[in-house]
């Protein structure tokens, strides 16, 4: 079980929770959420997610910026201004 302190997810035991890249062999933290509209035909990739959620993928700075969306789908880009792995 986790929880949200201070913005950061922790487990029960207050140790902070890391989580990693969602690709295959990537073990790197992640740095933003991929999630797909499929009623849109669109992938939106924003900051991290406060929590994991169960159809969105969290990604590394670079794989986040190697993102590219499916043929003929959208990718919208929501970012902080001077986040990790966003450039303006």
């Amino acid at each position: 079980m986790s929880i949200i302190l201070n913005g950061a997810a922790v487990d029960s035991l207050g140790r902070a929770m890391i989580r990693a890249c969602s690709r295959t062999a990537c073990s790197v933290e992640a740095v933003a959420t991929l999630t797909f509209v499929y009623a849109d035909s669109m992938a939106v990739l924003g900051p991290l997610a406060l929590r994991p959620e169960p159809h969105s993928y969290d990604l590394c700075a670079k794989h986040a910026e190697r993102t590219s969306p499916p043929k003929g789908w959208q990718l919208v880009r929501h970012s902080l201004y001077g986040e990790v792995g966003f450039t303006a």
